[in-house]
């Protein structure tokens, strides 16, 4: 019809929909000690934490289109080193984040040597047997270190110049900074040539290899990279609680993690952050029933999947 141009006005609304959500969170974090109570902190502290682990996963599995339904496993690298390395070494917490980064890092690198020859189901089952056996490897506690099923406690508290994190209000700005860092990270990388290379990959790998695109390199470095953001939110994890244990990190972890992707938008920076907040906050207000939450997710989930695949708020589409 004359006067209407809908191919230029509807991506704008996305657009102007994702820029408005910033400013929007960051005053939700400025504003959330001075106005709620202790235990709100904690949760809003925990949202930024499981933010960062659903974010990792979106680099794999959002915008890598692999299925990785055993990311629970570097969570649980990262939480495990920096208890370790504070429990038993005496490292500060802060030193042992880029440990606890490179070596989930590590573990995800290794691991996708045999996963990237898979595909689909198999990389699915592949995924999920990891993850399997990296909770039975705690729970055995090798060399005595990881203290089997009842985990570690006794993670001490991080200082910074000097200053001891002890307070709640304190370890919630140490989260949502490391969110915004993280938040950063993902802008850039939907600009950078990895970024691009990856969005090639998940829609046709054969014609991505016909423009150079090395898959096997790209796709080690995507659990790389998705695997050490998970390393980071398994530090924060361990610092938050002061504990770890293997329960942490079973397989329902793993799956929630998934399912806060698709549900949320793969791909999908604000679309992540909202399935973390159906899935970790919006339970803490029904506590009541919080007990039902993976079933009404369950549902949640297979609606989603079939009146919205593309998830609750779904990746803009760029201009070629």
């Amino acid at each position: 019809m004359p006067g209407i141009s809908p191919s230029r006005s509807a991506p704008k609304s996305p657009a102007r929909a994702s820029r408005a959500l910033w400013p929007l969170l960051w005053v939700a974090g400025l504003t959330v000690p001075a106005v709620l109570d202790s235990s709100w902190v904690s949760i809003a502290a925990m949202f930024a934490i499981y933010a960062v682990s659903a974010l990792s996963e979106d680099v794999i599995l959002g915008r890598g289109g692999m299925f990785d339904m055993g990311h629970a496993v570097y969570f649980g690298v990262g939480a495990y080193a920096t208890a370790i390395l504070n429990t038993s070494f005496g490292w500060p917490i802060l030193a042992t984040l880029p440990a606890a980064v490179l070596l989930a890092a590590a573990a995800g690198a290794l691991l996708a040597g045999p996963l990237t020859r898979l595909r689909g189901d198999y990389l699915l089952v592949a995924t999920i047997g990891f993850n399997s056996i990296f909770v039975l490897t705690m729970q055995n506690d090798p060399g005595g270190v990881t203290g089997g099923s009842d985990g570690i406690t006794g993670i001490g508290v991080p200082s910074l110049f000097g200053f001891p994190l002890a307070s709640q209000s304190a370890m919630f700005w140490l989260d949502w900074v490391v969110l915004g860092i993280v938040l950063l990270l993902m802008r850039n990388l939907d600009r950078s040539e990895f970024g691009r290379a990856q969005r090639y990959l998940k829609q046709d790998e054969l014609a991505a290899g016909t423009l150079g695109v090395d898959a096997r390199k790209v796709k080690t470095q995507a659990f790389a990279l998705g695997a050490g953001l998970a390393g980071l939110a398994g530090t924060l994890f361990a610092v938050q609680l002061s504990t770890v244990s293997p329960a942490s990190f079973v397989f329902t972890e793993s799956v929630t993690l998934f399912a806060v992707v698709i549900v949320g938008g793969p791909g999908s920076v604000p679309g992540v952050l909202l399935g973390t907040a159906l899935m970790f906050v919006v339970p803490q207000i029904f506590r009541d029933f919080a007990q039902y939450r993976y079933f009404v997710f369950g549902i949640a989930m297979i609606a989603v999947m079939v009146l919205r695949p593309q998830g609750l708020w779904p990746q803009r589409r760029r201009r070629a």
